[in-house]
């Protein structure tokens, strides 16, 4: 690197003085973003960032690469930020190599002092199945990040982001580069990440390649942290995805074949190969042992496991009573080591020879009454599946615990009608115990119902597992030390997402034989193995949709492969139809009822509560939506004009206000003040002082029908000035307003006011 590459920066300095033409179609750099990807990959790191800027391709520009070296502290997302909106203008990406050295001018893999961050490029093939197969194996990344550019196919290309617990230096920062290298290699990734000083692109930053201007986005940030001993561990574990990743082949670095040669490579007797028979079988044995422990297995899919490697792999076979001898043994000393083993969930139903088929004339002979609902009208019964989803923030969460509270209870929810109070198991995997607690307590719901609740609803504190077999064996047990007496009447799961297993192929929520095989082998077989009767709500996120979409076919939205559609007996999608409102809409699926029309809901004062949709504007919702909040400043005008003008010594009958204040204070004509006033006077906002309590407090006679207007709390300057007995401060002389009269709000008469210390508005009035 020659220094005619190098720009000595600063960052107050703008390297152009030239206006800045606005783009409407174009995108800006995001400093919050990029103060977030400073933090995730050199917080915790020392030295200097080498950053680069040159221009992207297919632009038709030139330029050289301009670099910097800006400080790892506080400021460096200021002078990122800076950098980042000159390159902007210019057309130039921002990289940086996600590593720090001791001084400027260096920028080589042997120059990288520290690294804090573990990052893979995924840039081509089916990248969705590529990130589902990372999450699955190697657990929540700190950052996932839209590079800017697309596959052929349309998707998004992204880099994934794992945040150590510490900074890398030395044989350790030398391992994260050799498990960035290798997680590339096994999930089709970007394998240049195996080189210390491969620079990266900017979170924030605009991405600019042949013309497309996208900003380069974090799709989810999370406070993930990993240990890289154990996060080394978890890569070695991770199979290569099929038909994109290739696995290390060899032997180890301890000297002993790797997992993947054993199982794939044929061995004879006589030490003709890299390792003997006996160090073959063992290898094997072990692995299928140990899949047999941890419930992965069944014993005897273990044991012909176990016999097909004999027969597959070792050049002649053992014979059968040495091949069980060892697996005894070895069996016998792992349990000496490990505990007793998991045994793999059985599904309870019926068999192949059991499957039950009926004649027509049976079914409409058979007049037995139909099986209770768990939950009525249909919407959860004996065995079913209900999917509630939603997108994130849209109060998914908050409407589920307080449905399962009421079903605890045994209340109606939202016309949602539990038989009786219901046996819940809610198990969430979003929410801290702490939290969950807090949350817990903030349900603002009657004490009859939260004390119905109190024993029949059972949470989980956030969970750090999979819905595997060995995390469904741990959910079972859970249950019955739950519920020890009776079967649970609804088990919940909330999300899916953070507990998905898509079985030995490690797919993801998108792929649909990924998403069969945790409905069946997972939720399935768990429910039948607790209970075959009791129904299973999932709790799952939507994708992104227009609101024209959302409108024809609400359930495309649900996240994930169509096979979830198929599988459910009933469907909900909670959403907002308007963002500016408050009320969410709630659709509703069912496949074992009669349709039901969508709920139009809202939380007031704490509670999940229907709205009735012949209230809601149909037309020119926008519009109304003005028209209503300008009437409501007029009133609110109205009201603090009277008070002002009592502090000043006046007082107003309805005529002379309206024609006194006409076309002031943004209000309309004589005729519109008066129009608001008997609105305001018919809810009980204003109300009146006439007679001879007008003439108690000095004002003038009156002989209209309504006399003085009056509002709450009104105070009223007579004149008189007093002197402050302590002070000799001279004061003036209030008086407080007390209304005589009211209007009465079904028949527009004048009526006395019963007690006047006391204010009342008519009823469903906003004071």
């Amino acid at each position: 690197m020659s220094d005619d590459n190098i720009i000595h920066f600063n960052p107050w300095q703008d390297f152009n003085d030239a206006p800045l033409i606005e783009d409407p179609f174009g995108v800006e750099p995001d400093p919050a973003q990029i103060e977030t990807f400073i933090d995730v990959v050199f917080g915790y790191s020392e030295g200097l960032i080498p950053v680069r800027g040159f221009v992207d391709m297919g632009q038709g520009k030139e330029g050289r690469p301009h670099n910097i070296w800006i400080d790892a502290d506080a400021t460096a997302q200021t002078k990122l930020a800076t950098f980042a909106n000159w390159a902007w203008r210019e057309g130039a990406a921002v990289y940086v190599i996600p590593g720090t050295v001791t001084a400027a001018g260096q920028a080589k893999s042997a120059d990288v002092l520290q690294m804090q961050a573990l990052v893979v490029d995924l840039d081509a093939g089916d990248i969705p199945a590529k990130l589902d197969h990372l999450l699955h194996h190697l657990g929540q990344p700190t950052l996932i990040i839209e590079s800017g550019g697309r596959t052929s196919e349309g998707a998004s290309k992204l880099h994934v982001w794992w945040r150590m617990t510490e900074s890398a230096e030395g044989t350790a920062l030398a391992e994260l580069c050799r498990l960035r290298g290798e997680i590339a290699l096994k999930v089709g990734g970007d394998t240049h990440f195996r080189s210390a000083h491969q620079p990266i692109r900017v979170a924030g930053s605009v991405y600019h390649k042949h013309g497309h201007q996208r900003l380069v986005q974090i799709r989810e940030h999370h406070s993930t942290e990993v240990d890289l001993d154990e996060f080394a561990v978890r890569v070695a574990e991770m199979p290569p995805i099929p038909g994109a990743g290739m696995a290390s082949t060899g032997t180890a670095a301890s000297g002993k074949p790797t997992l993947d040669a054993v199982l794939t490579t044929p061995v004879r007797e006589g030490d003709q190969d890299e390792w003997s028979r006996f160090t073959g079988a063992s290898a094997a044995i072990g692995h299928f042992l140990r899949m047999v422990h941890e419930g992965r297995m069944s014993p005897d899919e273990g044991w012909e496991a176990i016999r097909g490697y004999n027969a597959a792999a070792l050049r002649p076979s053992w014979p059968e009573e040495r091949l069980k001898a060892e697996s005894e043994r070895l069996w016998a000393k792992h349990i000496e080591k490990n505990g007793p083993p998991l045994l793999r969930l059985v599904n309870n139903a019926p068999g192949p020879q059991d499957v039950p088929a009926f004649s027509l004339g049976a079914l409409l002979d058979d007049q037995s009454p139909m099986p209770a609902d768990i939950i009525a009208p249909r919407v959860l019964t004996p065995g079913g599946l209900l999917v509630l989803g939603g997108a994130p923030k849209v109060g998914k969460s908050d409407l589920l615990v307080s449905w399962l509270v009421h079903m605890a209870a045994g209340v109606p929810f939202l016309d949602f009608t539990p038989p009786r109070p219901l046996r819940v198991f809610y198990l969430q995997a979003e929410i801290q115990y702490h939290y969950l607690r807090e949350r817990m307590k903030q349900i603002s719901l009657p004490q009859r119902v939260l004390a119905g609740a109190r024993d029949n609803l059972v949470a989980t504190p956030k969970l750090k597992m999979l819905l595997d077999t060995e995390g469904s064996m741990r959910v079972a047990e859970a249950i019955r030390r739950a519920f020890p007496a009776d079967p649970v009447d609804i088990i919940c799961i909330d999300p899916i997402r953070n507990i998905f297993d898509g079985g030995p192929d490690g797919g993801g929520e998108n792929d649909n034989t990924a998403m069969m095989f945790f409905l069946k082998e997972r939720v399935e077989v768990l429910r039948d193995h607790i209970n075959p009767d009791c129904g299973v709500i999932l709790a799952h996120h939507t994708k992104k949709l227009s609101k024209l979409q959302v409108k024809d076919d609400p359930f495309l939205a649900l996240s994930g492969a169509s096979a979830l559609r198929g599988f459910y007996t009933s469907g909900l999608i909670l959403h907002r139809p308007d963002e500016e409102s408050p009320q969410r809409k709630l659709e509703i699926e069912l496949r074992n009822g009669p349709a039901l029309a969508p709920k139009l809901i809202d939380k007031v004062h704490g509670e999940w509560v229907e709205i009735n949709p012949i209230n809601e504007r149909l037309v020119r919702v926008d519009l109304g939506a003005k028209h209503d909040a300008e009437r409501d400043r007029k009133g609110e005008v109205i009201v603090t004009i009277l008070m002002n003008e009592a502090m000043q010594g006046k007082m107003y009958t309805m005529t002379q206000f309206a024609e006194g204040f006409e076309n002031k204070a943004s209000l309309s004509g004589a005729s519109g003040i008066r129009a608001r006033l008997n609105v305001l006077t018919t809810k009980g906002v204003v109300k009146f002082v006439k007679a001879d309590a007008a003439t108690e407090i000095g004002l003038p006679p009156d002989n209209s029908k309504y006399g003085y207007l009056c509002v709450e709390h009104m105070i009223l300057a007579s004149g008189v000035e007093t002197v402050d007995a302590d002070t000799g401060e001279v004061l003036p002389e209030a008086i407080q307003i007390l209304p005589s009269h009211y209007k009465c709000a079904q028949t527009g008469a004048v009526l006395p006011v019963e007690n006047p210390a006391v204010w009342v508005y008519a009823e469903g009035a906003n004071p």
